[in-house]
């Protein structure tokens, strides 16, 4: 049986190998030189002071114009408003979650999950 040479068994291996043996080196270089803290999610500022902050700082490093100030302004509140949403959303999303696990346990497995659910919560994040 004639084949082309790139569909001998061999070829398609050695290329399948290849591409998985990358694609783990890069997850591994990924994972051992970023920063933990790059992949925690963090907001530019919170309520209150923080933002009257980062606002001075953009106005000052940026040399903002009294226009843009207003445009930044509200495009970071924007943000804010949005952030808040999805994250409003996501504990929703948790508590149903978590109350849809509840109705199918037993009361000694609710114990242990709940249980679980406080040890997750207090472990720091890598």
């Amino acid at each position: 049986m004639n084949r082309a040479p790139w569909q001998s068994p061999k070829v398609i291996y050695t290329l399948v190998f290849v591409f998985l043996s990358g694609a783990a080196a890069g997850a591994l270089a990924m994972r051992l030189s970023l920063a933990p803290e790059r992949h925690r999610p963090t907001l530019y500022w919170k309520e209150g002071g923080d933002k009257k902050i980062s606002l001075e700082r953009f106005h000052k490093d940026l040399n903002l114009t009294p226009e843009q100030d207003k445009e930044m302004e509200t495009v970071l509140d924007d943000f804010m408003t949005y952030y808040q949403t999805l994250q409003a959303q996501m504990d929703d999303v948790r508590a149903t979650g978590k109350q849809r696990i509840l109705k199918i346990l037993r009361d000694d497995q609710k114990q242990k999950f709940e249980k679980m659910i406080g040890e997750l919560q207090n472990k720091p994040l890598r």
